[in-house]
């Protein structure tokens, strides 16, 4: 992610009528690597997630500065990540 934008992913409505929800921490400033995406069922039924259903969509804010401390900066513990990374605590 350049240095001065600050993406938000959100889940689709479709997938949340039915249950299914998304959540993604923003990818900030100067993050890079594989994104993980985490789902929750919400209802007791199994439920299926298909490859290239378009279960999320990225938003991409953009600003006219660069902000004063990357997520680099601060060697952010997903930094690099490869593939899905469990949660680092």
């Amino acid at each position: 992610i350049p240095r001065n934008v600050l993406t938000i992913c959100l889940g689709k409505s479709t997938y949340a009528r039915c249950g299914i929800i998304v959540n993604v921490t923003p990818l900030e400033p100067e993050w890079e690597g594989h994104v993980t995406l985490e789902f929750s069922n919400t209802t007791p039924l199994p439920a299926k997630i298909y490859a290239n259903e378009g279960v999320a969509q990225v938003i991409f804010i953009e600003s006219d500065e660069v902000c004063e401390t990357s997520y680099k900066d601060r060697g952010g513990k997903y930094q690099g990540q490869k593939g899905v990374t469990p949660p680092k605590i």
